[in-house]
């Protein structure tokens, strides 16, 4: 009895060994599969043209700033300025009009809200190529064409789907009783809003305003479309290295790259310690 005990308790250890390695696998195939792109960008971004064409150089040791400064003198530095302007606009118009909106899919019962609800996300089915020229010529007519609050606007189109029904999700998470106790001891509906439910609903607004900024900052189409100037960052890259060498490829790829992680970076502690505030 002791035996078969002990070879099922050695059997159980093996088991668990076996779904940790297997675990433990699966996340590094994974981290892997997401670092690697990164990694190789940065990598031949800033390495040595003499070593990027050497077979026997796998990872280079030398390493240069020549390319990226070149791409942030031909303009890349303005358009990534323009880039982050338009993101922030973006997020801007998408929380002031989806916001509201989502306050009153959360709070309030009305008739035709489940049809509202589909039709906002409807919005998302026409493929931006069809609504492009239409999209272009109106902005010739508002004299929106080449300017970033027109590009803002279009990304605005793009992102406030999403936000409508993403910051409806997290106030609904917020217990509506809350506010009812704040109204209670004097504050109106929209004080009890901004003192008692925004403070919690925070995290998961600013998960949106994350969402909300890549979304702005990686699309390129419509920013390709309305711009002719005053372009996006990907636009602007995508016009500039359709027939560049590998080194200018790399190096505007480096370009978009860091400054989104270092917003992803600096927008996700400042969640992480929303989310401790709140759970306090």
């Amino acid at each position: 009895m002791s035996n078969e005990k002990i070879l099922l308790s050695r059997g159980d250890i093996i088991r668990y060994y076996t779904y940790r390695i297997i675990l433990a696998g699966l996340v590094i195939i994974a981290v892997v599969w997401v670092a690697l792109p990164f990694i190789m960008t940065i990598l031949y971004a800033l390495a040595d043209p003499a070593q990027y064409y050497d077979p026997r150089v796998i990872i280079p040791t030398s390493y240069t700033l020549k390319h990226v400064n070149q791409l942030l003198i031909l303009g890349a530095y303005q358009a990534t300025i323009n880039s982050v302007i338009v993101a922030l606009i973006t997020i801007g118009f998408s929380f002031l009009i989806g916001l509201p909106a989502g306050y009153a899919f959360a709070r309030y019962r009305f008739r035709g809200k489940d049809s509202l609800k589909l039709f906002i996300v409807a919005l998302r089915m026409f493929p931006m190529m069809v609504i492009a020229v239409p999209l272009l010529v109106l902005y010739f007519k508002l004299g929106l064409a080449d300017t970033l609050i027109g590009i803002g606007l279009a990304h605005t189109s793009m992102a406030l789907p999403f936000v409508i029904l993403i910051t409806s999700s997290i106030i609904a998470g917020v217990r509506v009783d809350y506010e009812e106790a704040a109204m209670v001891f004097g504050l109106s509906r929209i004080g009890a809003f901004f003192r008692v439910t925004l403070p919690l609903a925070l995290p998961g607004l600013t998960a949106a305003a994350i969402f909300t900024f890549i979304m702005s900052w990686n699309e390129v189409f419509i920013a390709a479309v309305l711009s002719f100037q005053n372009r996006t960052l990907p636009a602007f890259i995508l016009n500039l290295i359709a027939g560049s060498t590998d080194f200018i490829k790399f190096a505007g790829a480096f370009i978009m790259v860091i400054p989104a992680l270092i917003f992803v970076f600096i927008a996700g502690k400042y969640l992480v310690r929303m989310w401790g505030i709140t759970l306090k």
